[in-house]
């Protein structure tokens, strides 16, 4: 009996994973981190009328970057 590789060997991930919303918690309050991981990938914001997005930029100790984008005034 022959097995095809495919059977044999584990799956190997070498591309970085699309746009994943995942839920967490912030200052006991509940949020959404949307987890960008490639280059290309874009994000599209909709605010209520009257509102417009807002993103601000921090660099973590380990270099990793993360912010915040919020809808306000």
């Amino acid at each position: 009996m022959l097995v095809g590789m495919a059977t044999v060997l584990p799956a190997i991930a070498t591309a970085p994973l699309p746009p994943q919303l995942v839920g967490a918690i912030l200052n006991g309050k509940p949020i959404s981190v949307l987890y960008v991981t490639r280059t290309g990938d874009k994000v599209l914001v909709r605010c209520y009328p009257g509102q417009k997005p807002s993103l601000s930029i921090r660099e973590k100790p380990d270099g990793m970057k993360e912010g915040d984008l919020i809808c306000g005034n």
